[in-house]
């Protein structure tokens, strides 16, 4: 099993087929994406191929530590930044193959209309243990 990080971006992801902002979307089109994404981490659990997953907060700070007995250097929100994350969600399946599946079925999630968004979403496997020498070598 591999496990591979699901992230939604805000902005910064090339533009969706259905790239209508939520903000504009009315509020049963949220419920039914909402609902979408439920039903998909509910049949993920149901196989074992899900860990977590949240929705995110578009404000956000950076913390920096700042030196032996000072508190930690805060600066922002950086609500205009590029890249800023709507959302994550965890998997571990049996292959990458896997996970581009499982992450092109999070992308037909409902948007405006009721139309499937096509979101381009980032799919990043975690970083995996090299093996020893010992390992290797049994």
């Amino acid at each position: 099993m591999a496990k591979y990080l699901l992230l939604k971006h805000y902005r910064g992801a090339p533009a969706a087929v259905n790239n209508v902002p939520m903000d504009r979307w009315t509020p049963e089109e949220i419920s039914a994406h909402v609902q979408y994404m439920r039903d998909f981490a509910d049949r993920l659990e149901k196989s074992g191929e899900y860990v977590g997953g949240e929705a995110l907060a578009p404000e956000g700070t950076w913390v920096r530590y700042d030196g032996e007995g000072r508190p930690p250097v805060t600066d922002g929100p950086f609500a205009e930044t590029k890249d800023l994350i709507a959302g994550w969600m965890v998997i571990d399946v049996d292959s990458y193959e896997r996970a581009v599946e499982l992450a092109g079925e999070l992308s037909a999630a409902p948007g405006a209309g009721g139309e499937p968004i096509h979101e381009w979403l980032e799919l990043r496997p975690f970083l995996a243990p090299q093996p020893t020498i010992d390992e290797c070598h049994g």
